[in-house]
């Protein structure tokens, strides 16, 4: 098993990549977390991400995903930016969604790192996983201490808050495991409180996502529900609201990845222009940004919706 020395190095490299934290947890079957998940399931949580359930296998037992492995590497990547909108009226983009899509960013990085892995510690078998297949991510970042989960069900670092991506190697190095940290949230209900479409749980830690106005307005198809009028906060893609409350936020810091930084075009844009927003306008703001996930059609959608909000 490798120890501190190994770990240290790899740490070193990955914050020379430009990651926050890195935790080690041991491979195995997670039996509290699949017990979660599948109430989570039962209930509906998941709206119409019909994709949750598939693959329940995978999702709790890392052994599926790359055989013999032994250990799961957790990153933690800083998107907290300062900027925002220059019209105060404009609908809003969550943070994480104004620059580059993080998936390919990310994944470069530890294609990188996995390569200088192996030039270190030999061939190995590992994969990487950037938020693109069922690895429960949050998850394994607790386990690994880099953080604990919040009432409003994200990852929250004492020193550096929420606004992190997440990303993971599994593997079959066998390195000595981190060990979770304590829950910091206390009496705290902020995220409770300010959520408007009530969509987590009063007593926190669960998170009904077919309230969520994140899920709303991008994994949501149909035409949303005429329920959440006036409810949505002026967000037309995502929603960062429990974590501009949550008080452990105060202690984020401004990311430095080039490819994260907005377009200026994007954020001069007011309120009529976004109203007015034609496919091709869509096509220069958004390509290679996470909002094409959404597609033209669906980003209308909200922007309309919004309109509806204040008719």
């Amino acid at each position: 098993m490798f120890g501190s020395r190994e770990k240290q190095a790899l740490i070193l490299k990955a914050q020379d990549l430009g990651f926050l934290h890195i935790g080690f947890a041991k491979a195995e079957f997670m039996d509290a977390e699949a017990s979660r998940l599948e109430a989570w399931l039962s209930n509906g949580h998941h709206g119409s991400m019909q994709y949750m359930e598939n693959h329940f296998d995978l999702r709790t037992d890392p052994t599926k995903l790359v055989p013999g492995a032994k250990t799961v590497i957790s990153f933690s990547f800083n998107y907290h930016t300062t900027e925002k909108a220059k019209d105060p009226e404009a609908p809003k983009i969550a943070s994480y969604a104004l620059g580059r899509d993080y998936h390919k960013v990310l994944k470069k990085k530890l294609k990188h790192l996995l390569s200088w892995m192996k030039d270190e510690y030999g061939d190995f078998q590992g994969r990487a996983f950037v938020d693109s297949a069922p690895v429960m991510e949050r998850d394994w970042a607790r386990r690994s201490g880099i953080g604990w989960m919040g009432k409003h069900t994200l990852l929250l670092h004492p020193r550096e808050g929420s606004y992190f991506f997440l990303a993971e190697i599994i593997c079959d190095l066998a390195f000595e495991p981190d060990h979770p940290i304590k829950d910091h949230c206390g009496t705290c209900t902020k995220c409770i409180d300010a959520c408007p479409t009530d969509a987590i749980s009063p007593e926190g830690y669960v998170l009904d996502g077919s309230k969520c106005i994140s899920y709303l307005t991008i994994e949501r198809k149909e035409r949303l529900p005429a329920a959440f009028k006036g409810q949505m906060d002026n967000w037309m893609f995502g929603c960062d609201i429990c974590q501009q409350v949550c008080p452990w936020n105060r202690f984020a810091k401004q990311h430095t990845e080039s490819d994260f930084k907005p377009k200026a075009e994007l954020l001069s844009k007011r309120k009529k222009e976004w109203i007015e927003l034609t496919e091709e306008v869509f096509f220069e703001l958004f390509k290679g940004t996470p909002v094409m996930r959404t597609k033209f059609k669906g980003l209308k959608r909200n922007i309309q919706f919004l309109e509806l909000d204040e008719g």
